[in-house]
């Protein structure tokens, strides 16, 4: 991998195998890759109280419910602000 000069004021690329690939890409891939290995990793169930019931599901569950969540969240900011 090798910095790519010639856009002077883009944002900031690596070559990768003659592609040119933003930087902000390959951090959302390595955050990705965790995200999906932590929660892979997590598979004991957990009990939950949600108000007034209480349920017991896989962790691997409510960390993907919550991963989701947090996504759309920051889907719906993000276009907030870019229409402002």
């Amino acid at each position: 991998m090798t910095r790519h000069s010639a856009h002077t004021n883009g944002p900031a690329t690596l070559t990768v195998k003659g592609r040119d690939v933003r930087l902000r890409t390959i951090g959302f891939m390595l955050l990705a890759g965790l995200a999906i290995w932590f929660i892979a990793v997590n598979t004991k169930s957990v009990t939950i109280r949600l108000w007034v019931p209480t349920v017991t599901l896989p962790l691997w569950g409510v960390l993907t419910v919550t991963l989701l969540v947090g996504m759309v969240l920051g889907l719906l900011v993000a276009h907030r602000r870019s229409r402002r």
